[in-house]
């Protein structure tokens, strides 16, 4: 009898041992156009995320009625192809508004003007 159940404490053991192994662990390499579109994708969210900080930024949403947490809570819920479209937006957007032609002409008329009075 001891030699049955010095076998079977064993073997139990072992078994239990072998029942709770940690699933065997996979790696791979990562393709640097993967890890670059990541990178880009957290560089625009933080220019977005920059963006909604200005001061004009601020004002304007509170004056249509978002507020700058939940502006800066939706952002965090967008997709990356949203974050993508809304920071190619940014980029797009003009620094200090668009210049007609007309204001163009106008600025160099004034401009003349202004050397010719010295």
């Amino acid at each position: 009898m001891k030699k049955t159940s010095a076998r079977i404490v064993p073997v139990a053991l072992f078994s239990l041992a072998l029942g709770f192994q940690t699933p065997a662990l996979h790696a791979e390499l990562v393709a640097t156009p993967d890890v670059a579109t990541q990178a880009s994708a957290d560089a625009e969210r933080a220019k977005v995320q920059q963006f909604l900080e200005q001061a004009n930024v601020k004002e304007r949403l509170q004056a249509m009625g978002v507020d700058g947490i939940a502006a800066t809570d939706r952002v965090a819920a967008l997709d990356q192809q949203e974050i993508h479209a809304l920071a190619q937006r940014i980029d797009s957007m003009p620094a200090g508004g668009n210049i007609t032609t007309m204001e163009w002409i106008l600025i160099i008329l004034v401009a003349i003007l202004v050397v010719i009075a010295l």
